[in-house]
């Protein structure tokens, strides 16, 4: 073997989407950085080689959808593939390619694929090198650095540097979380390998090998959740663990795995009365042979996350990226078990006790979690993060590691230049990660920009014009092509009202006095539903409580079809400019509140899942109503609010769509300021999961073609001109520094929608 030793400030092992947006982060830090990664791909779980699609916050929430640079990622890759997305199964090359070409671009990086983690060297509490073995290549790797992050999903770093970790479910006396059980046991997730068919267009025939399993019992399907709900795969419950080890037996769960998997495609294919007709021209396209793995060792920070942070949304000083997925805990033994995971066991119903007490977040995740509290220069990232086995039921899934990853990877950079421990960061300079992190496009629920540097933030704001919301209903058009929903977590569109329905509105301008539903009654007889208004914290706040009352008051509805009913806001009724109410009808099943046909930016809707707490109602939709007057939801000066995405109000400046483009935004100071950076943030990307995108994708609402003038005086002078532009995150800089007291923006053509739009403009 060849001896081969190299040095670098930040040492990444696990190429998964945690560790590539932790050494991409910490190379953008200035930091010089190594990503090691033991396959010949990147994006772990994600990768061609496993196939599971990248889930998160956005599955269950508005608004949700993680940004950073997972975003510039996932957005790139819909922008050149050809493939739609499905379930788990379908991921081609092109996703590898992206992230290995975005790895490729970025200074102060070195990769190194096909190269694993051996061992550590230690010197009492630091980690000196990893040993490492480029496995095609007969070489023996030191890698030696000044901080350490273990990105490789089993937590194998720490566990060789002697950190503390867990392996289990923690028992209810810990800490009482709802999911745990009475007492402490082995209990993991399992491993799982998917499966692609593919439609060959005539009958083609499959015969079980002899080692494979033979299904031929129905129960264990549909009585069990189970259910081969598409012939062309997408199966995340082929999943094997207990009592299987999901480190050491991963071998034995690769092959146990494997005969299941040609099993339950035999059943499909040859046995299933329901799927034989389905699948007569359906073949086997590809059997993943690399394991997905959900749970193995948590390595234990200097906090331990559990899952109460995530249903109480506790808000962490040192937050540094956001949760959402729902408190997913599959049922140990998977295949082996008696049923599957509890949600798909009960047919994923939106209102039951177990989807009640797993609906979570969006929350806080802080930086403390991924701080090593045995060795003092490693981190964590990805599922062996400081956190409960609760806890990681929804932390785990891969755009929420993606955050964290980027999060470590900004505090090891900041860590190395001081010469200083990742503790010493997390504990007296959290802010300063946390606000790298929102210049680099992240958002944090708690936090917005406060960066001192940014001239924008001195300036004011005025704009060529300006949307107003006055409503949208059945007939409305929107800007929506190629954006459509993830089926299985999409909320049915029943309109009648079965249970209590909110629909945000941002306020601002002229005092809201009237508001009016498009509403149907169904009966014979007229029909009364009651009004409450509700004072809302931001676009999440799905509490139900008497003391979030603002007014309420009755319509009566006669019957009949999609009837415009008013109701008047009472004049004494105290409503906050510049931030959002929600106004709630109560039920009555003989009523129909209408879905309007376009999506109202920054505008959300929920329904009432339990008793006191909402969720998202559908897959994020606008209900039809009409406000008047019109509300002022999109001034210019939102792009100055410190926030990327609806949250407390829409932070989105919006032309009036009536106008044509070009359109301009403007920023104006009262003295000449130095200008050598602009960062711009446009809409588009954040409503839905990555699922709901087409192939090819650019986002509507994007800004594709714009200009960047600035005054000199007597003319507007143009800087930068930037065409094609997809990315929601947009830097440009300039040659030299620019010296001006006023400056625009001039959005040329967007991708499809009629308004300008920008979320954030900042200056260096």
């Amino acid at each position: 073997m060849k001896q081969q030793t190299e040095q670098y400030d930040v040492v990444v092992c696990g190429g998964g989407l945690a560790g590539v947006c932790a050494a991409i982060a910490a190379a953008r830090g200035g930091a010089a950085t190594c990503l090691v990664q033991d396959r010949p791909v990147l994006g772990g779980n994600s990768s061609s080689e496993v196939r599971v699609t990248p889930h998160g916050a956005a599955a269950f929430h508005a608004y949700a959808r993680e940004t950073g640079i997972l975003s510039e990622l996932l957005i790139e890759e819909r922008a050149q593939n050809h493939e739609e997305i499905f379930e788990n199964g379908w991921t081609n090359s092109v996703w590898d390619m992206v992230q290995y070409d975005l790895v490729q671009r970025t200074p102060n990086l070195t990769l190194h694929l096909n190269t694993t983690v051996l061992g550590v060297e230690m010197d009492g509490r630091t980690l000196k090198a990893v040993r490492c073995r480029i496995g095609n290549a007969e070489v023996d790797l030191t890698l030696e650095a000044k901080v350490f992050i273990d990105c490789t999903g089993d937590g194998m770093v720490a566990a060789e540097a002697g950190c503390e970790w867990r392996m289990g479910s923690e028992g209810k006396v810990e800490f009482n979380e709802p999911h745990a059980p009475t007492v402490a046991n082995g209990d993991i997730m399992g491993n799982s390998i998917h499966f692609r068919a593919r439609d060959m267009g005539r009958p083609v025939p499959f015969k079980r090998p002899d080692w494979a399993m033979h299904y031929d019992d129905a129960r264990f399907f549909y009585d069990q959740g189970r259910l081969p709900k598409e012939i062309r795969g997408g199966y995340w419950w082929i999943e094997i663990g207990v009592p299987y080890d999901t480190i050491h037996q991963a071998e034995e769960i690769r092959h146990e795995l494997t005969r299941h998997t040609l099993g339950v495609w035999d059943w499909i294919k040859n046995r299933d009365p329901k799927t034989m007709n389905l699948a007569e021209n359906w073949a086997l396209d590809w059997i993943g042979q690399v394991p997905g793995k959900r749970e193995s060792r948590r390595i234990m920070g200097l906090y331990l996350m559990n899952e109460w942070d995530a249903i109480r949304a506790t808000v962490h000083e040192d937050e540094i990226a956001f949760g959402g997925w729902f408190i997913d805990i599959h049922t140990p033994g998977g295949l082996l078990a008696p049923t599957s995971e509890p949600a798909s066991a009960e047919g994923y119903s939106e209102t039951s006790d177990y989807a009640a007490r797993s609906y979570a977040g969006p929350y806080g995740i802080p930086l403390r979690s991924l701080v090593s509290k045995d060795v003092d220069n490693l981190m964590m990232a990805g599922r062996n993060v400081s956190a409960t086995h609760c806890a990681l039921a929804t932390v785990r899934v891969m755009a929420t590691t993606a955050l964290m990853g980027q999060a470590a990877g900004v505090t090891a950079a900041l860590a190395a230049q001081q010469n200083t421990s990742p503790a010493h960061i997390a504990s007296t300079q959290y802010q300063h990660v946390q606000q790298t992190l929102l210049r680099e496009g992240c958002f944090l629920p708690n936090i917005k920009n406060e960066d001192t540097g940014d001239l924008a933030q001195r300036a004011t704001v005025s704009a060529s014009s300006e949307a107003r919301f006055a409503g949208v209903g059945p007939e409305s058009h929107g800007a929506h092509e190629g954006l459509a929903f993830w089926r299985d977590q999409a909320v049915p569109l029943r309109e009648e009202l079965l249970q209590r329905r909110g629909q945000w509105i941002a306020l601002g301008g002229e005092r809201l006095q009237t508001l009016r539903f498009c509403l149907s009654n169904t009966s014979e007889i007229p029909q009364r539903v009651s009004v409450k208004l509700m004072e809302v914290q931001h676009i999440w706040d799905y509490r139900v409580d008497d003391a979030m009352e603002l007014c309420t008051g009755e319509i009566i509805l006669f019957p009949g079809p999609k009837q415009w009913i008013e109701w008047h806001v009472p004049a004494d009724t105290a409503l906050q400019q510049d931030s959002y109410i929600r106004v709630d009808l109560l039920p009555n099943p003989h009523v129909q509140w209408h879905v309007a046909n376009a999506v109202e930016p920054g505008h959300v809707s929920a329904f009432e899942m339990s008793p006191g707490k909402m969720r998202r109602y559908s897959s994020g939709v606008t209900l039809s109503m009409q406000v008047e007057p019109p509300q002022r939801s999109y001034s210019p000066a939102n792009v100055l609010s410190g926030v990327t995405r609806p949250h407390a109000t829409t932070n989105l400046w919006r032309s009036d769509p009536a106008q044509p483009l070009p359109q301009w935004l403007e920023l104006d100071w009262t003295t000449p300021q130095n200008v050598s950076e602009m960062i711009l943030t446009f809409p588009g990307h954040l409503l839905r999961e990555y699922h709901a995108y087409a192939p090819m994708y650019r986002d509507p609402q994007c800004v594709r073609d714009y200009d960047v003038q600035i005054h000199d005086g007597e003319n507007w002078r143009t800087v930068s001109e930037v065409r094609g532009n997809y990315q929601r995150r947009n830097v440009v800089a300039f040659a030299e520094p620019l010296r001006t007291d006023r400056m625009r923006v001039v959005v040329l053509a967007t991708h499809g929608d009629p308004s300008a739009a920008i979320y954030e403009i900042r200056l260096y």
